[in-house]
């Protein structure tokens, strides 16, 4: 591929991105831009790498965001190509994570929603034992689930027996749905405390609607930033690829 070896100014390079000269030159201070030479004056001259450096990381921004992307670019122009390329998979598996917990918290849903709870013996809180009769589990699991920071139930002052809410047994019912869909604990506590800050099962249906939106558009923005970097490394010669 022919490069365009034409000098660009920092203005040139600010009106192609809709950015401020100050932040052209903050881009390249920060490595998002490889260094640029100067002019005898001490002007800094821009050239083709670095307008493809800059639509490059500006077409990242859509899905991995200023930080990662900043890193990302940084760590290439720092002559490290498979660091970049790391980050860009971590990225991704980041976010393949934040499916799993999505898909957890939907498939949790349904479940509940196809096993109606069974009505509690009693409108007070119920006592560690009472609970795991309740859903079919040993207290041990109660216990365990508990140490894992799934479950807070309260203690009984001066006896310290637990006492469990209504909200804590809803609780326990979704970690035991979902255990036994063989979920980890760490995906299930992000589903837990989606619930419990949505406050109702409609709530973080319509939460995990709005998500799934969300991590559509990333993944979008993630193929489409993959894309522009991938020709910015073809273009450039990988960067000692």
């Amino acid at each position: 591929m022919k490069k365009d070896d034409r000098r660009l100014r920092p203005v040139d390079l600010a009106r192609l991105a809709g950015v401020s000269t100050q932040q052209i030159r903050n881009y390249e201070d920060a490595g998002v831009l490889p260094p640029a030479a100067r002019t005898a004056s001490g002007y800094r001259a821009f050239g083709d790498v670095h307008r493809r450096a800059l639509l490059a990381y500006r077409t990242m921004l859509r899905g991995y965001g200023p930080v990662t992307a900043t890193r990302i670019m940084r760590t290439l122009h720092g002559g490290d190509t498979p660091g970049a390329l790391a980050l860009v998979d971590a990225a991704h598996a980041a976010l393949h994570e934040e499916r799993v917990s999505l898909r957890a918290a939907s498939e949790a849903l349904e479940l509940l929603a196809l096993e109606p709870p069974a009505p509690l013996p009693r409108s007070g809180g119920l006592r560690i034992g009472e609970v795991a009769a309740l859903l079919g589990v040993r207290t041990s699991a109660l216990r365990v689930w508990e140490t894992a920071g799934l479950l807070t139930p309260s203690r009984e002052r001066g006896t310290g027996y637990r006492t469990y809410t209504p909200a804590d047994v809803r609780d326990a019912r979704l970690v035991h749905t979902l255990r036994r869909s063989h979920y980890l604990f760490d995906q299930i506590r992000p589903v837990l405390e989606d619930l419990r800050r949505e406050g109702s099962t409609e709530a973080l249906r319509a939460a995990i609607a709005a998500r799934g939106e969300a991590l559509t558009a990333r993944t979008r923005g993630m193929i489409e930033g993959a894309g522009a970097l991938h020709a910015y490394l073809d273009a450039c010669g990988g960067y000692g690829r």
